[in-house]
C-alpha cells in the first residue's frame, strides 16, 4: 500500500517568486481575541473592553495583532513548513496596514523571496518569506518578511528525520537496526555513515542536539547560518 505523509516543502522545492495561498481561511471570534489576549496576559481594553472600545476610532474591538500574525503564520504551516523546517529564524518589516474586527475571516498567501544554502549547515538552507493577511474582502490586513531555516530533502532523509518519522512506529522503522533511533544514537546525533545531513551536528550547538535546536551565535544572523 502506498502512504502520502501531510508535510511542507523542503529547501529543494521552494521556488523564489511562487506564491503559495492558504485554504481554509479562519474566522476570528470575540471569544478568540478575549482568549488569546488573557492568555498572553495582554489587557487592553482595545481588545476586551467593549463600551470603551465603542468610544474610540474605530467604534469596536480589534482582534489582537499578535494573534492575527500567528494565525497568518499558522495559516502557512500546513503547505509549507509542516516537517522541513529546522528553526525560526526571525522576523521583519512587521505591519498592520488595516484593522481586523471580530467576526472577519482571515486568509493567508506566503511568497517565497528569496533562498541560499547555509554556510555553516550541509544540507539546510535559508529562506525568505513574506507572509501576507487578507481579510474577506481581500484587504490587506498583515504583512512579515520571515526567515527560515529548511532542510534538504536528501538531507532530512539522511539523518533520519524525514517527514515520515512522526506517528506510530512501522516495521521497527524506528528501533531495528539503521532506523532513525540508531541515527539518533550516533556520534553527533546523525547517520553513522556520514552521509546527507551529517555535517549538520559541526554547525553551532554541535554535540547538544543541534540537529533538533540550532544556537545562533551572537553577531550577524545572516554569516551565522
Amino acid at each position: 500500500m502506498r502512504e502520502v505523509v501531510q508535510r511542507g516543502l523542503y529547501y529543494d522545492e521552494l521556488e523564489p517568486g511562487v506564491v503559495y495561498r492558504h485554504r481554509p481561511g479562519r474566522t476570528l471570534t470575540e471569544a478568540d481575541d478575549v482568549v488569546f489576549s488573557t492568555l498572553t496576559m495582554n489587557h487592553q481594553a482595545l481588545h476586551l473592553d467593549a463600551a470603551w472600545a465603542a468610544t474610540q476610532p474605530f467604534g469596536q474591538r480589534l482582534v489582537n495583532s499578535m494573534m492575527t500574525l500567528s494565525t497568518v503564520v499558522g495559516l502557512s504551516v500546513g503547505q509549507v513548513t509542516q516537517g522541513t523546517i529546522v528553526a525560526n529564524l526571525g522576523f521583519r518589516e512587521v505591519e498592520f496596514p488595516r484593522p481586523l474586527f471580530h467576526g472577519d475571516t482571515l486568509y493567508a498567501e506566503t511568497e517565497v523571496v528569496e533562498k541560499r544554502l547555509s554556510a555553516s549547515r550541509p544540507g539546510q538552507g535559508v529562506v525568505t518569506l513574506e507572509h501576507r493577511g487578507l481579510n474577506q474582502d481581500g484587504v490587506l490586513v498583515a504583512r512579515a518578511v520571515r526567515t527560515a531555516l529548511f532542510w534538504t530533502r536528501a538531507a532530512h532523509e539522511a539523518a533520519g528525520l524525514g517527514t515520515d518519522r512522526p506517528g506510530p512506529a512501522r516495521d521497527g522503522a524506528r528501533s531495528g537496526p539503521g532506523g532513525p533511533d540508531a541515527a539518533r544514537a550516533a556520534p553527533g546525533g546523525t547517520a553513522s555513515d556520514g552521509g546527507g545531513a551529517a555535517g549538520a551536528a559541526t554547525g553551532p550547538g554541535a554535540g547538544h542536539g543541534a540537529e533538533h535546536e540550532p544556537v545562533l551565535e551572537r553577531g550577524d544572523e545572516e554569516s551565522a547560518w
